[in-house]
């Protein structure tokens, strides 16, 4: 017929923002919701991530326009794309919480969640869904594509796009993550104003900054910041462990896993220390990525709570002021002098600053993209990514998601790369640090 549009049978969209929040998250939502406004369609955003979604029920927990949802206008979006925050706010509930293997998706008792989505965005006639948010994101994403597979041919299926976010920049599929930059620049600054700090008191301080399983932001955050040394999970290795007997909490069998060991890691900071006064320097910035904590030994974690997708809550532990106490403990040891360190956390106020420009130009082309994968290429089940020079691509969430465990693979930093040379570079030029050995014995 003459009158038929591209993507016709997409008339209504919605759209849910899950996870921790990200600086430019508004350019991704105005950008979205202005491409499907503007060619006639109708936006709806879910307050709150999933969180009223997966406990739907039609008869006893409807869902109530302005208060679980709201329809989107073009006056909404007026001046929305570079402010702070999340317009439709976010939240960590994991419909998907109790799937762990494709099996489980014939399971209706734990799939009554992901159902509850379902039936929720059929009930409000949604024909496309817009997930943006992070790796377990993604995951529930797939996991609805999964399910709405073995429904019925007569049931309705809404089409899934994922937009990547996070600060800690560990996806796969796409070179940068929208509030990356932001996040470094905000973390970097408060950096230099401690090494200012460090210099005017001789002290140092170990900042932990996040990135819970990668360790790009804190790289970032030490290259920008001018910090004198990094250490992410991508820097572990025998040298800063010891292996310990652990217990699998599934089986209760006993293994063997390599932790982290505390007395090594404050013994390469105290090296840097030391290394720094003779060349007449007594003070310092570390930065520690927060992902080493889920690598302590298990006397440290087996206290801490975890968030509906199994994550320890890291910031409980405090890294960097655990590691302040035992590097100080351990620079006297080795000295017999007295050396003032201070633990910072970084993190949370750079989740809602101010969006860098970068951010704002790649959260605005991530938001069209879903508009183009959904309407003019007809996909489903894909991720909007950029490249290059703003490039959208679109990438199948088979090529993300393990199909067997159905679980996202992070990213990390190759070792020897040259991101990896950049931050080593920087930070050890002109220390001439000894080349450390684990276990070797420290003259005072």
């Amino acid at each position: 017929m003459s009158g038929e549009r591209k993507g016709d049978h997409i008339r209504r969209v919605g759209l849910v923002f899950s996870g921790g929040p990200a600086p430019a998250a508004n350019a991704v939502i105005s950008s979205a919701a202005a491409s499907f406004l503007q060619d006639g369609r109708e936006v709806i955003g879910f307050s709150h991530g999933y969180s009223q979604l997966q406990d739907y029920d039609a008869a006893t927990n409807p869902l109530v326009t302005n208060e679980h949802y709201r329809i989107f206008t073009e006056k909404d979006l007026s001046g929305l794309r570079n402010s702070r925050g999340i317009i439709i706010g976010t939240a960590r509930a994991n419909p998907g919480k109790d799937i762990e293997k494709p099996a489980d998706l014939d399971d209706p008792v734990k799939t009554q969640r992901l159902a509850n989505v379902h039936r929720a965005l059929v009930d409000l006639e949604i024909d496309a869904l817009v997930s943006i948010g992070g790796d377990d994101t993604l995951k529930t994403a797939n996991l609805l594509v999964l399910y709405q597979e073995k429904l019925p041919a007569t049931d309705k299926r809404v089409r899934i796009v994922h937009l990547p976010k996070t600060i800690d920049n560990d996806y796969r599929g796409i070179d940068f993550t929208f509030g990356f930059f932001t996040a470094v620049d905000v973390m970097a600054k408060e950096m230099m104003n401690l090494r200012a700090d460090a210099q005017a008191t001789s002290s140092y301080y170990l900042v932990e900054t996040m990135g819970r399983k990668a360790g790009w932001l804190s790289y970032g955050v030490a290259i920008a910041g001018e910090a004198n040394l990094v250490i992410a999970v991508e820097d572990v290795d025998e040298r800063l462990t010891q292996e310990e007997a652990v217990l699998d909490p599934e089986t209760g069998e006993e293994g063997i896993e390599r932790r982290l060991d505390l007395t090594k890691l404050a013994d390469r900071i105290v090296d840097l220390i030391l290394a720094r006064e003779k060349r007449g320097k007594h003070y310092g910035t570390v930065v520690l990525a927060e992902g080493l904590s889920e690598m302590l030994p298990e006397s440290y974690l087996k206290t801490i709570p975890r968030d509906e997708h199994g994550h320890i809550s890291l910031g409980r532990i405090d890294l960097g002021k655990l590691m302040a106490v035992r590097v100080a403990k351990r620079h006297e040891e080795r000295t017999g002098k007295k050396k003032k360190l201070t633990g910072v956390q970084f993190g949370y106020e750079s989740r809602c600053a101010p969006p860098h420009a970068f951010d704002v130009m790649l959260g605005s082309q991530l938001g069209i993209g879903a508009f183009r994968a959904l309407v003019e290429e007809g996909l489903d089940g894909h991720m909007v990514s950029v490249a290059g020079q703003l490039d959208l691509h679109y990438v199948p969430f088979d090529e993300l998601v393990n199909e067997e465990t159905l679980r996202t693979e992070v990213r990390f930093i190759d070792k020897g790369s040259d991101f990896h040379h950049l931050a080593r570079f920087l930070e050890l030029r002109g220390e001439e640090l000894p080349e450390w050995e684990p276990g070797r014995r420290h003259e005072s």
